[in-house]
């Protein structure tokens, strides 16, 4: 049975997806399976944002195949790990959860790198230009000692 596992922002359409495709690229499949969802429902279905596609292209990780899903309690017991990409994103996810083995699935990708700060992955939707390589970079760091970390405990 896989190591499930799912990136969570706002709207599911930069930040979590570029998670989810970068984390895939570190781990081996079968063994782990990854998602991303949005705590909000406005693009349920969608792809990703195109300049979270170019990003993620540009570095050599494909993500256009991804589609939004609204994070729901039922991912709760459908998932092992849930890494949201802000505190906002943290507390609508806590919001859901039912009991307390829920709530401590939920933790920050940025405390990865630095444990127990709680720093936000920025919502690069309405930044700079160069905000997606921003995030990516971020992102990129964050997964790989995520990565490693998984690989140990679960082989």
């Amino acid at each position: 049975m896989p190591v499930k596992i799912v990136m969570v922002c706002l709207g599911n359409i930069c930040r979590s997806p570029l998670a989810e495709g970068i984390l895939r690229s570190k781990l081996p499949s079968p063994a782990f399976k990854i998602e991303s969802a949005g705590t909000a429902h406005w693009h349920v279905g969608k792809k990703p944002d195109d300049r979270s596609i170019a990003v993620a292209k540009k570095n050599g990780v494909d993500i256009s195949h991804q589609r939004g899903q609204q994070f729901t309690s039922a991912f709760f017991d459908e998932f092992d790990y849930i890494f949201v990409m802000d505190q906002s994103n943290h507390d609508h996810v806590i919001e859901l959860a039912q009991t307390p083995e829920h709530k401590q699935k939920v933790q920050l990708i940025l405390n990865e790198l630095f444990p127990g700060e709680n720093v936000d992955v920025p919502d690069p939707y309405y930044g700079l230009a160069n905000g997606f390589d921003q995030v990516y970079q971020m992102l990129d760091q964050a997964c790989e000692v995520l990565a490693q970390r998984l690989v140990l405990k679960h082989s």
